[in-house]
């Protein structure tokens, strides 16, 4: 049996939790660190970047989630661990001393649980997703459940923002006691009885973890995507650590104001990959290269004008941070057809190990596109004021975006990867 319509969205619930989990991380607690707490962007910006890099294990959940032929387990696990860190690092926070000594390796644990847990839930996630799926449901299958996850994470911003307001500890522990234990009983409910019922019994796959790894990296398709992933999100996750940090700083938000202004952006990628997924799905209007790449061109412009505004004290970053989530969401929603697309491609009984290996490639681009953007702030701003420092930051991700678009116009052909010559590749 397949998935059902209704088993694919009930998936899309974990994928919502996931995203509401999270942002709480890469968004409130980095905003309260930066502004609230005083701490350089550069220490929230490791702290970041070390739950990314710690989802350089993905390759070894997906591949064991295939090995064991039980996702389920890895999927609740998962997301069990993702929010016990999502708490303690709220903790640090509250206390006041993510920053120094005890805290700080509090801060430390904290992060290393998220990136663990958030790589083994969502590559068991979408490995179950890949396998399950009828290939002619495959894009809608990641078009709904990946628009989701973004739902989560802008209502939850949206939410978080106007509750916190007046910002107290005791406030902010309270939200995010709910979000965390909401996340895991959602997920448990949302994934109970599908695997069962949709995969057959496997027996357990014997083959070493690395030999697994190196027969999905012999193929040629999985290496260039791996490729093209890096490239592309090393720009898209730039912005992510700096981008609240800079309407508190340059624009005066106050806490919650640039918590829902972190919504707007991902309510404009909710409209962006909807649009996406209707137009390639519903009306077959465009192609994957030509999404993926006007993603790219249009996030570079939003990029550059939001730079622009804070040099000319315009207070029209709310819509301008809205629009980029429009074409962030239709580059990201193409990116992600082709990879559920390409999943199901190559040898039998490695549809996890794939997501693994292009999820550990994605996490890696995160974390040192965090981590860069802050780094870079924080060196600029001690040589130059805040707008400046900020905008020379945007300006630069608006340049590698123009890059990604470039790449994607080269080796993305149509609706699917195209082969790429092997001086890109060497090696078969």
């Amino acid at each position: 049996m397949s998935l059902s319509w209704l088993q694919i969205v009930r998936l899309g619930l974990v994928q919502l939790c996931i995203g509401a989990v999270v942002v709480l991380t890469t968004s409130t607690l980095n905003r309260l660190m930066v502004v609230e707490l005083a701490l350089p962007a550069m220490l929230s910006g490791a702290l970041v970047a070390l739950h990314s890099f710690v989802q350089i294990t993905r390759p070894s959940w997906g591949f064991w989630s295939d090995a064991k032929g039980n996702r389920t387990r890895f999927i609740v696990g998962g997301m069990a661990i993702l929010s016990l860190g999502a708490f303690l690092a709220s903790v640090a926070v509250a206390l006041g001393i993510a920053g120094q000594g005890v805290g700080l390796a509090l801060s430390v644990v904290a992060y290393l649980l998220i990136g663990i847990g958030a790589g083994a839930c969502g590559t068991a996630l979408l490995a179950l997703l890949a396998t399950a799926t009828e290939p002619r449901r495959r894009a809608a299958a990641a078009t709904i459940t990946w628009l989701m996850m973004i739902f989560g994470i802008a209502v939850t911003s949206g939410v978080i923002g106007a509750l916190l307001d007046p910002y107290t500890p005791a406030r902010l522990m309270v939200i995010v006691t709910v979000v965390t234990v909401g996340a895991v009983l959602v997920t448990a409910l949302a994934i109970w009885g599908i695997e069962r019922r949709v995969m057959a019994e496997r027996e357990p796959d014997a083959t070493p973890l690395w030999q697994g790894l190196g027969e999905v990296w012999a193929e040629r398709k999985s290496r260039v995507f791996t490729i093209f992933i890096f490239l592309s999100m090393s720009a898209f996750f730039l912005q992510e650590l700096i981008l609240e940090p800079y309407a508190g700083l340059v624009f005066g938000f106050s806490p919650g104001q640039s918590t829902s202004l972190s919504g707007a952006q991902h309510g404009g990628m909710f409209v962006g990959m909807l649009a996406v997924g209707i137009a390639v799905s519903g009306f077959r209007l465009g192609t994957l290269k030509l999404w993926v790449t006007a993603g790219c061109l249009g996030s570079a412009v939003c990029l550059a004008a939001i730079a622009a505004l804070g040099q000319m004290g315009i207070g029209l970053l709310v819509p301008a941070v809205t629009v980029l989530g429009v074409f962030n969401g239709m580059f990201a929603i193409a990116s992600i057809g082709a990879m559920m697309q390409l999943a199901g491609e190559g040898r039998a009984g490695r549809e996890g190990t794939r997501m693994g290996v292009w999820g550990a490639s994605q996490a890696i681009a995160q974390g040192l596109g965090g981590f860069a953007g802050a780094a870079f702030v924080d060196v600029l701003r001690m040589r130059a004021d805040a707008p400046v420092a900020f905008g020379l930051v945007f300006v630069f991700e608006a340049a590698l975006f123009l890059a990604a678009a470039m790449m994607a116009w080269r080796i993305i052909d149509g609706g699917t990867l195209r082969r790429v010559t092997a001086q890109l590749v060497p090696g078969e």
